[in-house]
């Protein structure tokens, strides 16, 4: 393995969760004890500002990385995506307990990949993303990660106590921006990161799987978070100007492209999306309840008062989807809506 260790990145936990904390350093110990991998600790990936010392060691691992943390891996993945840490996607086998209940029905469903407008320079390696939030037992993240392992062939830079060693082919690295190391009480030696400025991020990340570039959420925002790229792709532009706790313009977006990796309501966070799961509705409020672009509309309305601004309700940048895809293919949105509309409440 000398030269080929695959690259562990442990996103910590925000908060000082002792739990957590012990299922993170045990996973980081273990695997450098069994020199599996080369670990480090960082803070809590969706927190770090673009010019952290962590985000720029990132950006520097070549070859293949595991990354695991406290989110759903399809929002880790387009939080590293929207920071230039790309690669194609590792398959992981490791499942919760929900999940492989709900195996057979998932198959049953038949969910198509979702067809969006796809990363850009997508090197060729692969990232994995393990949601530490499935189990406990830091021994299910090891064996999954020796699995991962095992099968890894691209070769890795070897991460020092203090830096990262090149190898030929490798991007010129950062050096690994440690604090104090973490020693484990089986004498493992475990890199952490700098911590953050102590900042609670709270900001839009775009699944470009998904995303059609409709630019809605684009026209919908009132606020200047979305912008366009060289290649007229949307952006979160100005990440900074999003209202905490708002998820309105995920709401608005048709692919459910959108993510607040922070938002309760798992499809906004990122979960796993099939069928009745890619539509943000509380089903428990359907009757009576206002449809998921009157409630965007609604908490649009509650921070532009916030701000000083006049309330614009549904005037401003809300999509007539069902009128004007009159001539489009039908999706599972217009079935959804019809169904509904066709209800007698």
């Amino acid at each position: 393995m000398a030269g080929r260790k695959i690259t562990v990145v442990v996103s910590q936990a925000p908060g000082k969760n002792p739990n957590k904390r012990q299922l993170e350093e045990e996973i980081a110990t273990q695997l450098i004890l069994s020199g599996t991998a080369e670990v480090s600790l960082i803070p809590h990936l969706y927190d770090l500002a673009e010019d952290h010392h962590g985000m720029l060691w990132l950006r520097s691992i070549p070859g293949d990385v595991v990354v695991c943390g406290w989110l759903y891996p399809r929002a880790t993945r387009w939080v590293l995506d929207r920071n230039e840490i790309r690669g194609h996607e590792g398959v992981s086998l490791l499942k919760s307990d929900d999940e492989e209940e709900d195996d057979n029905d998932d198959e049953a469903a038949g969910d198509d990949a979702p067809q969006g407008i796809g990363s850009v320079n997508v090197p060729n390696r692969k990232i994995y993303v393990l949601d530490l939030r499935q189990h406990a037992d830091a021994a299910v993240y090891i064996r999954e990660i020796e699995r991962i392992a095992n099968e890894a062939t691209v070769p890795l830079v070897s991460l020092g106590s203090f830096g990262l060693t090149n190898s030929v082919a490798a991007p010129k690295p950062v050096p690994l921006p440690i604090t104090s190391p973490f020693v484990s009480t089986n004498g493992a030696s475990v890199p952490v990161i700098a911590e953050t400025d102590g900042r609670r991020r709270w900001y839009p990340v775009i699944d470009y799987s998904r995303c059609t570039n409709c630019m809605e959420c684009l026209d919908f925002c009132l606020f200047g978070v979305y912008g366009v790229d060289q290649l007229d792709r949307i952006l979160v532009e100005e990440q900074d100007s999003c209202k905490r706790g708002c998820p309105a313009c995920s709401r608005v977006c048709p692919a459910n492209a959108i993510i607040f990796p922070e938002h309760k309501t798992p499809a906004i966070a990122g979960a796993p999306t099939s069928a009745i799961g890619d539509f943000k509705i509380d089903l428990s409020k359907l009757f009576g309840a206002p449809s998921a672009l009157e409630i965007a509309a609604q908490e649009r309305d509650v921070e532009l008062v916030a701000d000083g601004r006049e309330a614009v309700g549904m005037q401003v940048g809300i999509p007539k989807r069902q009128a004007e895809k009159s001539t489009q293919p039908r999706d599972a949105l217009d079935d959804l809506m019809d169904g509904l509309d066709s209800l007698d409440f």
